[in-house]
């Protein structure tokens, strides 16, 4: 018989037995739960003896618990092995899955979060065996860990999405991820703050991932579940707890959704095969920083007989074949159910949504399909109890949304955030180093990340506002009151790093912004959002004026690069999407499109 190779890890580990035996193990809290198809006396000693080492293992650590442990037998079939990516979902939406499109029968073969406990392998063997040899973990089980090959604009590296609840990082997180970077070239070793409070690294290598998530780890982060179909960052108020107006204190509810979708950052793989990824976000007032209006799931604080908890929306998203706000679940929920309900949520749209046709998988189909109501009852069936009817939120004054750049008193005496402009989001490690450093120095080591992929830095005291104002960095680069178009620049990737984008979109808009700042006078700041594709990664809908990368645009009877523009996007409590005005614009002409737009509807002068 075979020397047995018994490896231990945390959840959702992998390991391998004795090829005659499989076994899969589930432990929380030091409860074991062991399904064995063993054939033999010594086979069930062994696994006896494996489930007491996991079950010591599970009662030494109070956060992590080893969820389960498989052993590859030959002789199963690829649906029941336990690592298949069957194993969560109910037998019809099996089948479904079985006849459905080419990425669900990848998640059959092998569940993607598998690849977690593969990446010293792929990382050993290099690039480029990795990709003839595993071609499907490289290309795209590794989203599952939130790394994305990026082969069309640099090929053999990677791009890699945390998970940052709530969009706060602490200074030391701040320096790790400011380390990874650096170890590449300039042009491709940089990071970008997305509109989902998020940080993205660019120009990663495979050989280098062992140690970067090591370091995740180590700092307090995770990538894990950041990709695919997964419900991705957690969006809060990014003035969570020191909003003099804030109704609801977000961060410990982004938190306990990411530690139950996640199983505290290391994978939970009940949540890992959904029909397609899946958004949450939790408004902590009536500014919605969250903007629940395009997410799967919203919460927006609501009190009800004296208790606070939340009204609840549902279905928003934005992609390429369909752009749409959310729809009023009709239901409110106190502050602690939360969590349950998008559990409830979650676990009906793994369980019954479509597996088919992944262009018409999101959620919003699935309330299409049902009706509001229907969806509803269907919710309650996996809640477990009905839910009680939304609250009128009772606002009778009207709400202008905030500005969160510039200082700002907080809830707390003496404290102030002070909100910095990020260019288009575009970090690089001396950026990142220097963000730290005046976190250290001010802010107590944190840093808050914005969906407009700006930086605050909170709890300054009124003696330090002068110095923090007074930084360099504040001065030269991330400025708290930039010019009214940069103020509200947004930018997704673009053609410099995203195989999807049609245009270059960073550097472009951030460039026009800055001349047509030159050029014109405009009384108060203009929201433009560029996008590079369809995808809407860079939300243009939401904006005063949207551009978009689109294919067809010409000029003097030739192809060139070109794009699509909306009009009158609304964010805050009044959220309303843009409609397409202009299409097809070819790229060079944009700038003086948007000048005659800001001049013709937004008041803009010229400077003399």
């Amino acid at each position: 018989m075979s020397k047995s190779l018994i490896t231990f890890v945390s959840a959702g580990a992998l390991c391998r037995l004795d090829g005659s035996l499989c076994a899969v193990v589930a432990a929380s809290n030091a409860q074991i739960r062991t399904q064995v198809p063993a054939s033999s006396a010594i086979g069930q000693r062994r696994n006896k003896a494996a489930s007491r080492l996991i079950a010591k293992k599970a009662a030494a650590s109070s956060r992590e618990s080893v969820q389960f442990q498989i052993c590859m037998d030959l002789g199963l079939e690829a649906e029941n092995a336990p690592w298949s990516g069957l194993r969560y979902i109910p037998v019809d939406a099996q089948e479904r899955a079985k006849g459905g499109n080419p990425i669900e029968k990848l998640k059959i073969e092998k569940d993607g979060l598998a690849v977690k406990y593969e990446v010293d392998k792929l990382a050993e063997i290099g690039y480029d065996a990795a990709v003839e040899q595993f071609g499907d973990d490289v290309n795209h089980r590794l989203k599952w860990i939130g790394v994305f090959t990026r082969p069309k604009r640099t090929p053999g590296r990677f791009m890699m999405r945390l998970k940052i609840s709530n969009g706060i990082l602490t200074s030391d997180q701040m320096r790790f991820l400011a380390e990874v970077i650096a170890k590449y070239p300039a042009d491709v070793g940089v990071a970008d703050i997305t509109t989902r409070q998020n940080i993205q690294l660019r120009g990663l290598l495979l050989e280098d991932l062992p140690w970067i998530l090591h370091g995740l780890r180590a700092v307090g982060l995770s990538s894990v579940q950041a990709g695919m179909d997964n419900v991705r960052n957690f969006v809060g108020s990014p003035i969570a707890g020191i909003d003099p107006k804030e109704m609801v204190d977000t961060r410990p509810v982004c938190q306990e959704l990411q530690d139950m979708i996640t199983h505290f950052g290391e994978g939970n793989p009940e949540f890992t095969n959904l029909p397609r990824k899946f958004n949450i976000s939790v408004s902590g007032g009536r500014d919605d920083f969250a903007h629940t209006d395009i997410n799967d799931i919203g919460y927006r604080p609501a009190e009800k007989d004296g208790v606070m908890g939340f009204n609840v929306v549902v279905g928003g998203f934005m992609g390429s074949f369909r752009v749409v706000h959310s729809v009023p679940l009709d239901a409110w929920v106190p502050l602690a159910e939360a969590t349950p309900l998008a559990r409830a949520i979650l676990t009906l749209f793994r369980d019954r949504g479509s597996r088919k046709n992944r262009n018409k998988a999101r959620m919003m189909y699935m309330v299409d399909e049902l009706g509001v109501e229907g969806f509803r009852e269907q919710v309650e069936e996996y809640f477990g109890k009905p839910l009680c009817r939304a609250v009128d939120s009772n606002h009778n004054q009207p709400w202008e949304r905030r500005s969160l750049l510039g200082v700002h008193d907080q809830k707390q005496e003496g404290l102030h955030w002070v909100g910095c402009h990020v260019p288009v989001g575009r970090l690089h490690p001396a950026d990142m180093l220097d963000l730290a450093r005046v976190a250290d120095a001010y802010s107590a080591g944190e840093i808050r990340l914005t969906v407009d992929q700006n930086v605050i830095f909170p709890n300054v005291s009124t003696e330090d506002v002068v110095k923090i104002l007074g930084e360099n960095l504040l001065n030269t680069k991330f400025l708290p009151n930039p010019t009214p178009l940069v103020s509200e620049l947004v930018s997704c990737t673009g053609a410099q790093f995203c195989g999807f984008a049609l245009v270059e979109t960073k550097n472009r808009s951030l460039q026009i912004a800055q001349e047509l700042d030159a050029e014109l006078f405009l009384d108060r700041p203009v929201r433009i959002h560029w996008t590079g594709c369809s995808n809407s990664c860079g939300q243009p809908q939401l904006a005063d004026i949207g551009v978009m990368g689109v294919a067809g645009a010409k000029k003097d009877g030739k192809r060139v690069e070109g794009v699509s523009l909306f009009l009158d996007g609304e964010v805050g409590e009044n959220a309303r999407l843009g409609t397409a005005l202009k299409e097809a614009v070819p790229a060079d002409d944009v700038k003086q499109v948007l000048k005659d737009l800001l001049v013709s509807k937004f008041g803009a002068k010229p400077r003399v």
